[in-house]
């Protein structure tokens, strides 16, 4: 890649407004694009994953390194990790951008440790799309790559990722699950959910616009003149492992019967309303809801499909029915 490469002394932006970190596009409607991750979040997630980084390349691809909470939090404890190479590109819709590296085998400063500090910046030809081709020469670089993904590219960063056979850990939103095409990762175990959980009550930095403002009481806050949106909707992807991965529900919801489990209007399956109701011992096919995948153990459970996916249905593209009243998306999945 016949980029420039100049050194660059990291500079204020990085260590003080590192709390601008890269779109994390969650909302369909253009103008509530800009939810900035906190590092906190970062932290708590990324803290469960330490043995897989160990000399590693790790691609932030969907970030603003200058202001990154994963470009710093990888940045900061490199070392700590054991990295061997960090590489975060930045999107500019408006003409060519850059990547800021670090590199184990480059102490830039010269004080004897490999960290934020020693970031190097290479300016790219291009605007820093992950889909161009100076980006995926640095996904196919990489080991694992660690972002935001846009909201409206879900699809297109999943189908780069699959096709480069790299892992991959990404915060992004709970819908996600319903898409065609993730769920079809996640049924055939090769994308699982991260330790963090579902519907979790996440705050992210928003720009100083009225949009923003407009929540319901408890979503929204300012502090220190920044202001802050909380949204229920997130959760992490990855294909990496991690200690909840494994762990077998404790079935200890009442048993089965007919009348307390009916079954859907146009499909042979019980509906299971909470997770924490599943029936013990039941043989047959059940739809619970998409919550199940925060407590999923595939040596537990086989995931069939999700009703509007699911081959069988004689309504393809719908959820299903009780006594003619729509049901919320659901998962179906059967003992094992």
């Amino acid at each position: 890649m016949a980029n420039k490469k100049t050194t660059i002394t990291p500079s204020e932006s990085i260590e003080t407004k590192a709390g601008k970190n890269s779109n994390l596009h969650l909302a369909k409607d253009a103008k509530l694009d800009e939810f900035y991750t906190l590092l906190d979040t970062v932290e708590e997630e990324l803290r469960h994953y330490r043995p897989h980084f160990k000399n590693k390349v790790v691609l932030c691809n969907c970030d603003d390194p200058e202001f990154s909470n994963f470009f710093r939090y990888f940045g900061i404890n490199f070392s700590f990790l054991g990295l061997k190479k960090l590489i975060a590109t930045h999107f500019n819709p408006d003409g060519s951008s850059y990547a800021l590296i670090v590199d184990k085998e480059l102490d830039v400063n010269g004080d004897g440790t490999i960290d934020i500090k020693d970031a190097r910046r290479i300016d790219l030809t291009g605007n820093g799309d992950f889909r161009s081709p100076e980006c995926i020469a640095y996904l196919n670089e990489c080991d694992i790559v660690c972002t935001n993904v846009p909201f409206s590219l879900a699809r297109d960063f999943l189908s780069v990722v699959k096709k480069a056979k790299k892992h991959f850990l990404f915060i992004g939103n709970v819908n996600m699950i319903t898409y065609k095409d993730f769920f079809e990762e996640i049924k055939n175990n090769r994308m699982w959910l991260g330790c963090s959980g579902l519907n979790r009550n996440t705050w992210f930095r928003v720009p100083h616009r009225e949009e923003y403002r407009k929540a319901t009481a408890g979503h929204f806050k300012i502090e220190n003149g920044e202001w802050y949106r909380k949204l229920r909707t997130i959760a992490w992807f990855t294909n990496l492992s991690h200690a909840r991965r494994n762990i077998p529900l404790d079935l200890v919801g009442s048993e089965y019967s007919p009348e307390k489990y009916p079954k859907y209007d146009e499909y042979d399956a019980i509906e299971v309303s909470k997770v924490s109701d599943i029936p013990d011992g039941y043989k047959g096919v059940m739809g619970v809801p998409v919550t199940f995948l925060d407590r999923y153990c595939p040596e537990q459970f086989e995931i069939l499909g999700i009703d509007r996916y699911v081959d069988d249905n004689p309504k393809p593209g719908h959820r299903f029915h009780l006594n003619g009243v729509e049901v919320y998306a659901r998962i179906l999945i059967k003992a094992k």
